[in-house]
């Protein structure tokens, strides 16, 4: 079986108040694009679980790879004969745009089709919610408000399918807990929901990502990254996640002119232009 794990990017994040437990309640969206790992999953050769990977170096070993977590998590659960997973990597790590949860995800799936295990997206959500706060949201792979820690999902309409989103990875990478230690919690008074419903052209200033104020000044060539897209007509341009991946929205844009462009402002960075979406 062949999936093709794919990424998000944060339509606004605020982030609330940190909690008892350590952990930060936020507010966000996630909205599924079409920047894509290959996921393969067959039986095993022998007689234990393997995972091989390629393309993007991922800097931990297998056993710790998220994809090897979420098959531990559904075989401790039922019986599971073991597989080997090849994985590609595609989406860049460290950017804010869940690759890895992604992948973890699609396993789970992967491994509910392939052996007809019956779970429902509840049960598979369940279950992806024991490898990352934000992992159940590839489960369903639909624009979602969340809130919680970001493992409280509402669907919400918005939709930019057909609409160019130009992502632009740097050669920078921002630790998460860099990102929060600077940050100063706060309650948006907004609701996003409507304003996501809102036309994108009248999103920039209203619709932030609060990592911005930190992330920002301590690696400014992501706040130019941004200002660049913005020049180069973005309705909205913002950072995903914690960073450090940076996008634009390019209503009425064409999407392969767009990749031109952004080939020759962009020189040795990794970029993608998605269209239309998951």
């Amino acid at each position: 079986m062949i999936l093709f794990p794919n990424a998000k990017i944060n339509l606004g994040l605020y982030i609330i108040a940190k909690r008892p437990d350590g952990y930060h309640n936020l507010l966000t969206a996630f909205y599924p694009v079409e920047w894509r790992d290959i996921l393969e999953i067959v039986p095993a050769k022998g007689s234990e679980t393997t995972l091989t990977v390629t393309g993007r170096g991922v800097e931990c070993a297998p056993e710790k790879n998220l994809v090897m977590r979420a098959y531990r998590a559904v075989a401790g659960r039922m019986p599971l004969p073991p597989v080997d997973i090849y994985l590609h990597k595609v989406i860049p790590d460290g950017a804010g745009l869940g690759g890895g949860s992604s992948d973890a995800a699609f396993t789970i799936f992967g491994l509910n089709n392939l052996f007809g295990l019956g779970l429902s997206p509840a049960q598979m959500a369940g279950i992806a919610s024991e490898i990352g706060a934000d992992c159940p949201f590839f489960i369903y792979d639909r624009p979602m408000v969340a809130t919680g820690i970001g493992d409280v999902f509402t669907p919400c309409e918005v939709n930019l399918d057909g609409v160019p989103v130009l992502i632009v990875k740097p050669k920078v990478h921002v630790p998460t807990r860099d990102a929060y230690s600077r940050v100063t919690p706060r309650t948006p008074d907004i609701d996003l929901s409507a304003l996501l419903s809102s036309p994108v052209e009248e999103w920039q200033g209203r619709l932030v990502n609060q990592f911005e104020d930190s992330v920002f000044p301590l690696h400014p060539e992501i706040a130019a990254l941004k200002e660049e897209l913005l020049d180069m007509g973005a309705a909205y341009a913002s950072m995903s996640g914690s960073g450090s991946s940076v996008f634009g929205i390019f209503p009425g844009a064409d999407s392969a002119k767009l990749s031109l462009v952004a080939a020759e402002r962009f020189p040795g960075l990794d970029f993608f232009v998605s269209t239309n979406h998951v």
